[in-house]
């Protein structure tokens, strides 16, 4: 009985918000879809077909997540999320609101359903604590996608020095910047995929006809990545003063061995300092425990006992 209530009670609610989110969020969509407004939104992609064919999962997910009524402004910065993360597919935004949904579902009944078969809490303090789990679990794919990101973005950031200097070696070979661009993506394919990726992006967006400057723009727009930001402002200046690109990059490049010098000098500094709390709380303890364990035990069992007979 009480798992009919929680599923009555599921689908009123999950009806309500579809119909609320059809009635002021699908309808605006189509409408600025019909009229082409995408709101500058930044999203270029590789293939115009997924990379993989989709598994049954995958499929499911996708339906579930074209059936949630969506906001177009939430969607375009889903989409910038994903785009971060490496996930340029035209399915990747519903698979992940499906992801999402199917998390917090879950979660929510799992966890309803365990603590009333358990007896751990009443029924209605059971289904409270289901649905604050079900929230976190719809959640929890945002919080993995954040990850992603940041650690996708760590890969990039590791893997431009070694681009930066294949750059300056074509260009200073005689190449053009696009030329450039372009043999530095092929040489990385192998090593440094997801910065060889980007490049490649870069590279079929001037071949499309943008400008330099904008494809170059789009690149940082794209992976959020400091250090690439910096190298797009500096390709873009030099590009529009007409000084010279091989000087600029080699003097960035300079730079960014500097500051990585500098950023790992930084973190041995800091070795001592974060060695403190590990040491006190883990090492200390077990050199005490070796050290004086064997003293406290001699006196616990064999020199107290003849205290209390002296007295």
């Amino acid at each position: 009985m009480l798992m009919i209530i929680i599923a009555v009670w599921f689908v009123a609610v999950l009806g309500a918000i579809s119909w609320v989110g059809y009635r002021y969020w699908v309808k605006p969509a189509a409408y600025l879809d019909r009229v082409g407004g995408q709101g500058g939104a930044v999203a270029v992609e590789l293939d115009d077909h997924d990379p993989a064919p989709m598994t049954g999962v995958t499929k499911m997910m996708r339906q579930v997540g074209e059936s949630v009524p969506t906001n177009p402004g939430a969607l375009r910065q889903k989409r910038k999320l994903l785009i971060a993360a490496g996930y340029r597919s035209d399915s990747a935004v519903a698979v992940m609101y499906g992801l999402q949904i199917a998390c917090g579902v879950l979660l929510g009944l799992l966890t309803a359903v365990a603590l009333t078969s358990t007896r751990v809490l009443s029924p209605p303090s059971a289904l409270g604590a289901g649905f604050l789990v079900g929230l976190l679990g719809y959640a929890l794919p945002n919080e993995i996608l954040r990850l992603l990101i940041q650690q996708r973005r760590r890969v990039l950031r590791h893997s431009l020095p070694d681009a930066l200097d294949l750059l300056v070696i074509c260009v200073e070979s005689g190449l053009g910047l696009d030329q450039a661009l372009q043999e530095v993506s092929q040489e990385l394919l192998l090593t440094h995929r997801e910065l060889s990726e980007e490049l490649a992006l870069v590279n079929y967006e001037l071949r499309a006809g943008s400008r330099r400057s904008e494809a170059l723009r789009n690149l940082a727009a794209r992976t959020g990545e400091g250090e690439i930001k910096k190298l797009v402002a500096i390709l873009i200046q030099t590009d529009r003063f007409g000084t010279s690109i091989a000087q600029a990059l080699r003097t960035h490049a300079d730079f960014m061995r500097v500051r990585r010098r500098q950023v790992a000098e930084e973190k041995a500094n800091k070795v001592g300092v974060k060695l403190v709390f590990p040491i006190f709380f883990f090492i200390l303890p077990s050199m005490f425990l070796v050290t004086v364990g064997p003293s406290l035990l001699y006196l616990l069992f064999e020199f107290l006992p003849k205290m209390r007979q002296g007295l």
